[in-house]
């Protein structure tokens, strides 16, 4: 089994930075994509960024310039450095990562969500 597990959330003024962590553990054979999203109530899960095997990232428009998303693939870890947030930023942060384990198939095991809130 694989555990995905996000830290990093909390209250932060707008104008403001969060880092996110995200750590995966447990049978990993290898590890895919990595993918950031978020969710605010009454609204859709959005993807906000991903960064790929290789290390490409893409943002969604919302969040380009603002944020900035890496990868320790040493240690399973991906990370979502957020500056200048605003109060539309605020929403719960899910972790998605895409974990080929030691039987050689690849699923998507997401975390259990850390919540940001940009105060104005």
């Amino acid at each position: 089994q694989v555990q995905v597990v996000e830290s990093g959330g909390g209250l932060v003024q707008a104008g403001g930075s969060l880092r996110l962590s995200c750590a995966a553990s447990g049978d990993i054979y290898r590890m895919h994509s990595m993918k950031w999203y978020r969710q605010a109530p009454g609204k859709q899960r959005e993807l906000v960024a991903s960064v790929s095997s290789d290390g490409t990232t893409n943002y969604a428009d919302s969040v380009k310039g603002r944020f900035t998303i890496s990868r320790d693939n040493a240690k399973n870890t991906g990370y979502l450095q957020m500056n200048m947030l605003k109060p539309e930023d605020t929403a719960t942060y899910y972790c998605a990562a895409r974990v080929e384990t030691s039987v050689l198939v690849a699923y998507d095991y997401w975390g259990q969500g850390t919540q940001v809130t940009v105060s104005s």
